[in-house]
């Protein structure tokens, strides 16, 4: 009998792209840029390197299609290289500032090598072009690259709508296949967000299996026998599996999670926020709003970050971890009849450096000290598809308190209004010009876009979180307004080429964008 380790990293973020004001970037961005530096190019790194000293290894990896779409866009590269290059600026003259603190300035070199291997990587050994090296793991079959939905959107709140749920399914397989060159197996449900009949979408677009919250599970109607510990499937043969309900919890959870320790990094206390503007350089702009610069010098404890302290402690948190999911499992097993147990473990990828700056070296360790289980993607394990148990799962998320309540509440409910009236009117265009060619298709396309990207969840949950309360605000009145200026134009059968052409190289979002997804199927 198997135990089978599942672990699903999670990437997404909403469309912010900022080119407009040259190097003087909006701080919005640096989630973005944030991300590369401290998740996506050290995980490349670290797939890379397990495959080369011939680590047995499986995980599986979730990139959004709007990730994937700033991840290929020219301008952003560009302006990521040139974030580097401030940093690295920025590093010099920190090493000269703190020469007299001999702890300080072994941290301010080790920071600064770090961004000059950054640039190093992304420009001559990955050629700008990260995705190209997700697909290329993924063919080693080291990693297993599941879709998901077009603009991370919360499908509940659109579940009446078929026409929604299709288009939003399908840009985000086709997204999958413009940038990885294979159809996917699995199929991962933003905040794991499930209503009724959601699996019926899915299933007929060919995808054969999902991850639900454990609610899903444990609540349906015909509760499996096996709990979570093995796949099910639903009546039309979907397979699927539930999450380990401790997970990230056990990495996040306020004062027990692993993340909070005190030997781990302070990743608030950033120069950035400390230092006089002048002395920031470019990483600073008079009368701009200040951003994290990256080095960042202290514990959570308030004393000198002691880097070989705080792997060390990961390396502890990661045996724990491994020995808390090992339990589980050896427990299942003594229940499942001889079947195989596995357990799926998803975190958001920003644990994974952005968040928690040792997250990364965590993982390392997780897929090292693995001994005793099989570290296995949903995909090996659904070669029984149309003989497991089948139950009607029960709605729920991975969101709130196990409902999707945060992304729908007294912060947020407006968008929600809004964005329903853009989806009736986005089906109404389609059927309305099923046919049509020129300034027309160009119009209806960029309503689509424009709809797609109010529809984006993490605006929801950045105003439930308080983050960018004011540009989440302005950016989703925005998608508003263009969108009303399409539905205008179409009814009134003229438009502005000029403002269509700025709009279109504003958000050069999904250009393979067909409106006809939103049509109603026949």
């Amino acid at each position: 009998m198997a135990k089978n380790l599942i672990l699903v990293i999670v990437g997404h973020q909403g469309y912010i792209r900022h080119i407009e004001d040259g190097a003087d970037y909006a701080s919005e961005n640096e989630l973005l840029f944030d991300s590369i530096s401290n998740t996506y190019l050290p995980l490349i790194n670290l797939f890379y390197r397990l495959e080369a000293e011939s680590v047995p290894f499986k995980v599986s990896l979730v990139l959004s299609p709007m990730l994937c779409a700033l991840f290929d866009d020219p301008m952003v590269q560009q302006q990521y290289i040139e974030w580097l290059d401030d940093r690295i600026a920025l590093g010099e003259k920190e090493i000269i500032r703190c020469k007299d603190d001999d702890s300080l300035c072994d941290n301010a070199r080790s920071i600064l090598a770090q961004y000059k291997k950054d640039k190093a990587d992304f420009c001559d050994k990955y050629e700008q072009n990260l995705l190209k090296q997700f697909a290329e793991i993924a063919k080693n079959e080291h990693l297993e690259l599941i879709a998901t939905a077009a603009s991370y959107a919360y499908l509940p709140h659109y579940a009446d709508m078929p026409e929604v749920l299709n288009a939003q399914v399908e840009a985000g397989l086709y997204s999958h296949r413009r940038y990885f060159g294979a159809a996917p197996e699995g199929f991962w449900l933003p905040y794991l967000g499930y209503a009724d009949d959601v699996e019926k979408v899915i299933r007929s677009y060919g995808i054969n299996y999902t991850i639900l919250d454990t609610r899903s599970i444990l609540f349906s109607k015909d509760s499996p026998a096996d709990g979570i510990f093995s796949p099910v499937r639903c009546y039309n043969s979907l397979v699927v599996f539930g999450r380990d309900k401790d997970t990230p919890a056990d990495i996040v959870a306020e004062e027990t999670g692993f993340m909070h320790n005190p030997l781990y990094k302070n990743l608030y206390k950033d120069i950035g926020f400390e230092l006089d503007a002048d002395a920031l350089g470019n990483c600073s702009a008079s009368g701009k709003a200040r951003v994290a610069t990256g080095y960042r010098y202290w514990s959570k404890q308030d004393t000198v970050y002691d880097k070989k302290a705080a792997l060390a402690q990961a390396e502890k948190d990661a045996k724990t971890f491994l020995d808390a999911k090992k339990t589980k499992l050896d427990a299942a097993e003594g229940l499942l009849n001889g079947n195989d147990a596995s357990l799926v473990c998803a975190f958001d990828a920003a644990m994974l450096g952005q968040d928690w700056a040792e997250g990364m070296y965590f993982l390392e360790q997780v897929i090292r000290g693995s001994e005793g289980m099989t570290l296995s993607c949903g995909a090996d394990l659904i070669q029984n598809q149309f003989s497991l148990p089948k139950i009607k799962p029960y709605p729920s998320a991975a969101s709130g308190t196990g409902y999707g309540e945060d992304l729908l509440d007294s912060s947020n409910g407006w968008m929600l209004r809004h964005t329903r009236k853009m989806c009736e009117r986005m089906i109404d265009l389609a059927g309305r010009f099923p046919d049509d060619t020129g300034l027309k298709v160009r119009l209806l396309n960029l309503g689509a876009k424009e709809l797609m990207i109010a529809q984006c969840g993490d605006w929801a949950k950045m105003l439930h979180e308080g983050r960018y309360p004011e540009y989440v605000t302005e950016r989703f009145k925005q998608c508003i307004a263009s969108f009303i200026a399409v539905f205008d134009s179409l009814g009134s059968n003229t438009v502005s080429t000029e403002w269509l052409t700025k709009i279109e190289r504003e958000h050069p979002l999904f250009p393979w964008m067909n409106y006809r997804i939103f049509s109603k199927k026949k």
